[in-house]
């Protein structure tokens, strides 16, 4: 049997999908990132299955002992407590593991604070890099900043609560007129996006918001180069391709949105 990893609510308990509902009730053993937690959501569902706790800390050994109950054909589903394992949680050690050992993996698709966050923003529409956490040293936080401002896509990150408003001023203080969103409690019932430039919004967060938060930064000033991107979009018009897919192609490569570069051509 493939090792399942699975997709679980970020928020939301109903947001999970039949496939990994039918997962968890046939697994052998549910790995969980929090037995706690992901006991909470197999109780809303009517599910009951043993669970083994896979966490940072505990990764290396539980991968020794798991591997062989995998070989041997057991079916073992991977969650963590919210969203995809491997993004910004544990479970890389357990599939590369798996797949060194021939053990096939299968990936059941879910809810995502990245992709959520990016769509409640209004930032998206093209291309967008995912950094995972903050960095927490000032200095590096700054560099990631002054270094992103040239990235032509918008940019998705998980911070904490308690440094969000520091992670806002330091974006402010490299970029004060950078579009920004904040993205807290995404599909909960006190669910709340803040978007303005980031002098604006980090003025909103002197103290730290209650709950997980996903911010997202749209491309710097300096990384959308419009005149080029319209310029690039009729080259290829020029050369025969379709107007609406030239905007698209040029929209994913510069960060221009796509309906901007359309209604430049025409």
């Amino acid at each position: 049997m493939p090792l399942a990893v699975c997709a679980t609510p970020i928020g939301n308990l109903d947001d999970i999908t039949l496939r990994v509902l039918d997962e968890l009730r046939s697994a052998d053993l549910v790995l969980a990132e929090d037995t706690r937690h992901t006991r909470g959501l197999l109780e809303r569902h009517a599910i009951s299955a043993t669970l083994l706790s896979y966490h940072e800390h505990n990764e290396a050994a539980r991968v020794t002992e798991v591997l062989p109950r995998l070989e041997a054909g057991e079916r073992i589903a991977l969650v963590t407590d919210a969203g995809m394992p491997l993004v910004s949680d544990p479970g890389a050690r357990l599939v590369r593991a798996a797949l060194d050992a021939h053990v096939p993996v299968t990936v059941l698709p879910g809810a995502s604070a990245v992709e959520t966050a990016l769509v409640a923003s209004g930032l998206g529409g093209g291309s967008y890099a995912f950094v995972g956490f903050l960095p927490r040293k000032p200095g590096e936080l700054e560099a990631l900043w002054r270094e992103t401002s040239s990235w032509g896509c918008a940019i998705v990150a998980f911070e904490s609560p308690k440094r969000v408003g520091a992670s806002l001023r330091a974006l402010a203080g490299v970029d004060p007129a950078r579009e920004v969103a904040v993205c807290r409690e995404l599909t909960k019932r006190f669910e709340e996006v803040v978007r303005g430039v980031a002098a604006e919004v980090a003025e909103r967060f002197t103290e730290a918001p209650k709950g997980e938060v996903t911010l997202v930064v749209a491309p710097g000033v300096a990384a959308v180069d419009v005149a080029g991107a319209l310029a690039a979009v009729g080259e290829l018009v020029a050369a025969g391709a379709p107007r609406g897919v030239a905007a698209e192609v040029v929209a994913r490569l510069s960060g221009v949105p796509r309906n901007d570069l359309y209604r430049g051509t025409l």
